[in-house]
């Protein structure tokens, strides 16, 4: 049986690491919100009221795809936030329409180590999103850490 496999931490906490890891070590494919928001939307995102618009048109085009490819017998990393009650119960939703296993991949870093590696992670370049700090304060208050009690099959990851 085939699982949607989902990511849980702060920015820079390394979800999108671990989604490589994952995807090779389950023969998975991996969808990423990041790369997706980049590529349809470049330069477009420049709010967190930004971010939500676009990122819900782009879940409404890969819910029903994810779906499907799990019920096609192919193991999904789904590199998309679960950083919210709210957006957990979206990706938990996927599993259960498509009836197919879940995990909740938790990386469990201090806001600390998390805003070194946005540093290390923006003067590299290389991600698809460079978040100021005052980006990263903002969307880490909204931060919720998941629990059992959500329904959800969690893994946790510490340094």
């Amino acid at each position: 049986m085939p699982t949607l496999h989902l990511l849980c931490g702060k920015i820079a906490s390394g979800k999108s690491t671990l989604a490589k890891t994952l995807a090779t070590e389950h023969a998975a494919i991996v969808l990423s919100e990041d790369h997706w928001l980049a590529t349809l939307y470049p330069g477009e995102i420049r709010s967190i009221a930004d971010y939500i618009r676009c990122a819900q048109r782009i879940r409404g085009v890969l819910g029903p795809l994810v779906i499907n490819v799990l019920q096609s017998g192919t193991n999904v990393v789904l590199d998309f936030p679960a950083n919210t009650l709210a957006n957990r119960e979206w990706l938990l939703g996927l599993a259960q329409v498509a009836k197919v296993r879940h995990c909740l991949h938790y990386l469990e870093l201090d806001d600390a180590t998390c805003r070194a590696r946005l540093h290390a992670r923006n003067a590299q370049g290389e991600h698809d999103f460079a978040a100021t700090d005052a980006e990263f304060d903002l969307i880490t208050r909204h931060f919720c850490v998941p629990t059992e009690a959500e329904g959800l099959v969690i893994e946790r990851h510490r340094p």
